[in-house]
């Protein structure tokens, strides 16, 4: 049996949950003040910083959903993937638009990873 590993747990949610040699993280946002792309680099940095504390990198991702407020800025933010996506491990991916968790927030990333084997 495969045990689950919490990192960064709170009362409401991880940041990221390891089970059986996959990573689930969190819907990763950027700083509210900031446009689409300045939102979406933050949120890519985490995303680096998690899969780092969870033992893997952007290079293991299988899959990403991402929500964007205004489906408009479908072309800046996929500047920002782009330059921060590494050719060749390209993941799974969707992207739709959707009402956030709070007006302030323009993309949020949704990212399940494997662990190196």
């Amino acid at each position: 049996m495969s045990n689950i590993t919490r990192i960064g747990t709170g009362k409401r949610m991880s940041d990221a949950v390891v089970y059986n040699k996959t990573v689930y993280l969190a819907g990763q946002v950027g700083k509210p003040e900031g446009d689409v792309k300045s939102q979406a680099a933050f949120a890519l940095a985490e995303v680096d910083r998690l899969l780092a504390a969870a033992g893997t990198d952007k290079t293991h991702i299988l899959q990403t959903i991402i929500w964007l407020a205004d489906i408009n800025d479908f072309a800046a933010m996929n500047e920002v993937w782009e330059s921060w996506v590494v050719p060749g491990h390209t993941p799974a991916r969707a992207t739709g638009e959707a009402k956030l968790a709070a007006p302030e927030y323009k993309v949020e990333f949704i990212v399940t990873a494997a662990l190196p084997e």
